[in-house]
């Protein structure tokens, strides 16, 4: 793309304003610091030129929008043909509390629901199991039959709105409640749209939220793969997530290299079952953190669209283009909200929301300055709701499809990112893939040594944290209302669950169980059985305890 002498010409150049020019100003303002390096550790040159980037080929590194290798977005106009959707994490106390807050944010002009679940829908417990005690709708909605889950979607239009659900373990069960609200709403199946994150993988090393050994835990997310492939043609059956990697404490590249060979292992398991990658690779998604290094983050964002289709098409053999795609869904990083002086979250998150927008995304959660000490209130929701739509409709970011490209700081940081991510990838594929790397706490290892670096940095002042290790303030007074979870939410809950036991059919309860337990046994996709038991009343916490029985609970490795 450059011309070698004009190259050269450039490279002399900048020795001699080395050698000139800047002494002067080193000499007059000394630079901050000996060295600048971004969260992943990449040194940070003082200045970018042509010289970084002379061996990038136009078509071959970056081509147009919605062209091979995407690296300048997915869609051809990106946003002036469509915006992102928003979509605000939304999930406390009952599914009554959660419906009327979904309600508000449509009403608000939220464009998608995502939904969060509490720690024992989480762990796969109903709300009365004696692990749940104490935690009932307090991190999300308690979700423990059909029942909840008709009354969580109640008024809403499931054939206009998508929904995403933040659930990884018991995603078969939350995914057969919402087919079941579906049928019963009388929306064709072929019309639900949304997504289950059912990424089991990333739980053994950053998010801990396991419930069996991985090779069932990957068998399931399988499941929903193939069964949305044949019958929920609009449904994202995974959420491929860099996110809760990230929030573990991985920096920018081991966050997308895993996350890039999550997918990896997910595509090798759907093959397995004798679908063609081109069934069902179209409706793979991702889910990436935001965090506070701006160009770093857009790097990362354009990095993995190129790796990802590269993937694809040359390791999997792809022949759609739309199997090649990454679809992202962003949100902002919520590791680094701080309790220290809140209201700096909304500049925090408004850095990292227009990262996410420069980079391409196609999805945007913007967190709420309250959610490092609770879960958001209206007020601050809508607040965080608004920094989209300022971002939207305000800020220009929109109006051009990827306005960075051609930097030569983006495109060498760019480029940088993908070096790294597949020097990670070829290093897991030494091993033996994800599983075998899992087992020998390798991801573990990586981003325990990552966190600590981070967490040394701010330590030393080495990294600076506003509020936190400078600019603090020693008596803070911000009238800051919380969301508190009234108790009465677990009483109601377990009352309404313990009432469903008793009026429900328990003899086509205990038939449909066992039906499950066969076709556990008998390594059937168990999609068509849960969804039967779910429109039967079974409870989350029941179909769980019978996979328990099968495939057994997880112990965690430790890692010294």
């Amino acid at each position: 793309m450059f011309d070698g002498e004009k190259i050269k010409e450039i490279e002399r150049q900048r020795e001699r304003w080395e050698n000139t020019t800047l002494p002067k100003w080193t000499r007059q303002s000394p630079e901050r610091k000996s060295e600048f390096r971004n969260h992943s550790s990449m040194l940070i040159k003082r200045v970018y030129t042509p010289e970084d980037i002379e061996k990038l080929s136009y078509m071959r590194d970056l081509g147009f929008p919605g062209e091979y290798p995407f690296t300048r977005g997915v869609h051809a106009t990106m946003y002036r043909g469509r915006l992102w959707t928003m979509r605000m994490f939304a999930g406390f106390g009952t599914a009554a509390d959660t419906n009327k807050r979904f309600k508000y944010l449509l009403k608000e002009g939220e464009s998608g629901l995502s939904t969060a679940f509490d720690y024992p829908t989480i762990m796969g417990y109903d709300s009365d199991h004696p692990m749940a005690k104490g935690e009932v709708g307090i991190c999300g909605v308690a979700i423990s039959s059909l029942q909840d889950m008709e009354v969580l979607f109640n008024g809403i239009p499931l054939d206009q709105v998508t929904t995403s659900m933040t659930i990884n373990g018991p995603s078969p069960m939350l995914l057969a409640m919402y087919v079941a609200v579906g049928d019963k709403h009388g929306v064709p199946r072929e019309k639900l749209g949304g997504t289950t994150q059912n990424d089991n993988l990333k739980e053994f090393f950053a998010q801990k939220l396991c419930i069996f050994p991985p090779k069932s835990s990957v068998k399931l997310t399988t499941d929903i793969i193939e069964y949305c492939a044949r019958h929920l043609p609009k449904w994202n059956p995974v959420s491929i997530s860099g996110y809760h990697i990230r929030e573990a404490g991985a920096n920018a590249v081991q966050e997308l290299a895993f996350t890039l060979y999550d997918g990896i292992a997910y595509v090798e398991s759907t093959l397995e079952r004798g679908l063609k990658v081109d069934d069902f690779a179209h409706r793979l998604s991702f889910f990436f953190a935001s965090h506070s290094d701006f160009f770093e983050e857009i790097a990362k964002f354009r990095a993995a669209r190129r790796v990802w289709a590269k993937i694809m098409k040359e390791r999997f053999h792809a022949r759609n283009p739309r199997s090649m795609w990454m679809r992202m869904h962003i949100q902002t990083s919520g590791c680094t909200l701080t309790a220290q002086q809140p209201l700096n979250n909304i500049i925090r998150t408004t850095v990292q929301a227009l990262a996410a927008v420069l980079g391409g995304t196609q999805s945007l959660h913007t967190n709420s300055f309250d959610e490092a000490l609770c879960l958001p209130t209206v007020e601050s929701a809508t607040v965080a709701l608004r920094t989209q739509q300022i971002i939207a409709y305000e800020s220009g970011a929109a109006n051009t499809a990827d306005p960075l490209a051609g930097s030569y700081y983006v495109e060498a940081l760019t480029n940088e990112m993908e070096e790294k991510a597949m020097d990670y990838i070829q290093k897991i594929d030494d091993m033996g893939g994800v599983i075998a790397a899992i087992e020998k706490g390798f991801f573990q290892k990586e981003i325990a040594d990552s966190a600590y670096r981070y967490q040394r940095e701010i330590d030393e002042k080495k990294r600076i944290i506003v509020g936190c290790n400078e600019y603090m303030i020693k008596e803070e007074k911000y009238p800051i209302e919380l969301l508190r979870i009234d108790p009465r939410v677990e009483k109601e809950q377990v009352a309404r669950l313990q009432k469903l036991r008793r009026e429900r059919d328990n003899k086509k309860v205990k038939e449909v169980l066992e039906k499950l337990h066969y076709a556990a046994e008998k390594d059937e996709n168990l999609m068509p059985t849960i969804i039967e038991a779910v429109k039967a009343y079974v409870t989350l916490g029941e179909i769980t305890e019978v996979l328990r029985k099968v495939y057994g609970e997880y112990k965690e490795l430790i890692v010294i």
